[in-house]
């Protein structure tokens, strides 16, 4: 039977849960996730979870923080002046933005902190710091 290599494409169905049981992410109801196996297309641990798995199995996979999102990094919080945002825009906690950086790379932050003067933003992946568990399941190899 036909396992999974490195460079193959596949189709995957999964369910992503954080260690209190809580549903982060799943493609239920979705067509399977596509991707190259060891491209980089998907963090580390999933990928190296499909390795070696055949078409139909099931499995289910316990991904640590640094094989997943990463470790919480302090340096990507920042902070910016509120009478820099547009006047139509009322800053608010948790609202998501989408900025960009002076090479012209686009990326999403989080409002963690409003105050009178400053906004205090959180560009780290929302998984950041996270253990994570995933059901998974193989459709489809090529």
């Amino acid at each position: 039977m036909q396992q999974v290599k490195k460079g193959d494409k596949v189709n995957v169905h999964y369910h992503g849960t954080l260690l209190d049981g809580s549903t982060f992410d799943s493609s239920a109801g979705r067509e399977p996730l596509q991707f190259v196996v060891g491209n980089g297309q998907v963090i580390k641990g999933f990928d190296d979870a499909l390795l070696d798995m055949t078409i139909g199995e099931k499995k289910k996979v316990n991904i640590p923080v640094d094989h997943a999102y990463g470790h919480r990094n302090d340096d990507m919080m920042m902070e910016y002046p509120v009478s820099d945002f547009p006047a139509d825009m009322t800053p608010e906690v948790g609202m998501e933005l989408q900025m960009g950086d002076n090479q012209g790379n686009v990326f999403q932050v989080i409002i963690t902190e409003v105050n009178d003067d400053m906004v205090l933003l959180d560009a780290n992946h929302p998984l950041a710091g996270q253990d994570l568990i995933f059901d998974i399941e193989l459709v489809s190899i090529g």
